[in-house]
């Protein structure tokens, strides 16, 4: 049977195989139709609806848009954008999403909806989270933010947005300052620097050896520091000082 996949990344010949044996189908009910149809591949008629609304080859299958119940690329887009905004797992598996980016991250025109579309998602995603603080959601999350920045689904726009939050609960869960710096879309020495990032936040960038030296001095040295994070940084620099130099006291 069919996978989400296979019709994701389906060629128009592909998917005609798949889907021209329904064409006899004349229920009135668009919805049931695509239910019914989704139901014997194994998918939910979301999963379909947006493995096909995601499909790079879409312009080329308005002929097969009908036998699912769709009568134009307008209509399945709409469905198709929102159940990506909406969904939390339920409909769409993590596993479907990480396909969707990883399908979408080459195709420029249909890259520049889904930055679109991810403000929405990823704010529905952390309303659930606040709403239920259900672990299988707060992992899955993290796993879809990863695949985000590693498949180049985000943009300096998006990274910015996300770093001039103060409301950086959610930022410090992913631990996606750091992400953010090793995907250098900005330096870590710019993250670091700015003053919507928590202490915690910085401390892994200096953990992970991302900061130099010199850097921590020169932010030691700006009057709006906070107390909080100069001393987070002083006991670094401390720290670091006993590992250079084991035999020495401070």
């Amino acid at each position: 049977m069919a996978r989400f996949n296979e019709i994701l990344t389906g060629t128009p010949e592909e998917l005609v195989k798949i889907f021209y044996v329904y064409e006899g189908d004349t229920q009135d009910d668009k919805e049931l139709k695509r239910k019914t149809i989704a139901k014997i591949i194994k998918l939910k008629s979301e999963q379909l609806t947006c493995a096909i609304g995601f499909n790079p080859n879409l312009e080329q299958l308005t002929d097969l848009l009908p036998i699912i119940g769709y009568e134009n690329i307008d209509e399945i887009t709409k469905d198709r954008n929102d159940i990506f905004i909406n969904d939390t797992y339920r409909k769409l598996t993590l596993e479907n999403i990480l396909s969707i980016y990883d399908t979408v991250k080459d195709k420029q025109q249909i890259l520049q909806v889904m930055q679109y579309l991810l403000e929405g998602r990823l704010a529905n995603i952390e309303t659930k989270i606040e709403e239920t603080v259900n672990s299988m959601i707060i992992e899955k999350y993290k796993a879809e933010m990863r695949a985000i920045y590693s498949d180049n689904i985000a943009d300096i726009d998006f990274a910015e947005k996300r770093l001039s939050r103060t409301d950086s609960g959610f930022r410090a869960l992913l631990n996606e300052v750091t992400i953010i710096a090793e995907s250098k879309l900005l330096p870590a020495g710019d993250i670091f620097f700015r003053e919507t990032i928590l202490p915690e936040e910085k401390r892994k960038l200096l953990n992970k050896g991302m900061i130099p030296i010199d850097l921590i001095q020169t932010r030691l040295e700006e009057e709006q520091i906070s107390q909080q994070e100069k001393k987070m940084l002083l006991d670094y620099i401390n720290l670091s000082r006993k590992k250079d130099n084991p035999g020495t006291e401070s």
